[in-house]
């Protein structure tokens, strides 16, 4: 099963992520912009996805993902780490966050390896 441990380890692969706690909670930024929240008992995590995409998520696996509601109208979803597939799924999750936040010059160029 997917932790909160595996969450922390899988952002903080990322190039120049940091910790910190908000709203008594772990928060993971890229250039100060969060990109992952753990929320809650930890069995959840919150990650940045455009509004269309996360619609289409929410419909397709509604056991997986979710909209809090004062989340509504940004672009955030959660993702129930037990409904999680493998450590494979949960970086790519990630990591799709990550690139959200993360400044241009942290993208990787085409042809060049992804990050982490």
């Amino acid at each position: 099963m997917i932790t909160s441990d595996d969450v922390r380890r899988a952002a903080l692969a990322l190039p120049e992520t940091t910790e910190k706690i908000a709203w008594e909670m772990p928060t993971f930024r890229v250039a100060g912009k969060m990109f992952v929240t753990l929320p809650e008992t930890e069995t959840s995590m919150a990650v940045k996805c455009p509004r269309h995409e996360r619609d289409e998520l929410v419909l397709a696996e509604p056991e997986k993902f979710w909209v809090a509601a004062h989340e509504a109208s940004s672009a955030w979803v959660r993702v129930r780490l037990a409904a999680l597939d493998d450590l494979d799924e949960l970086r790519d999750i990630v990591t799709d966050s990550w690139r959200q936040a993360a400044p241009e010059r942290l993208l990787p160029s085409e042809g060049r390896e992804s990050p982490g």
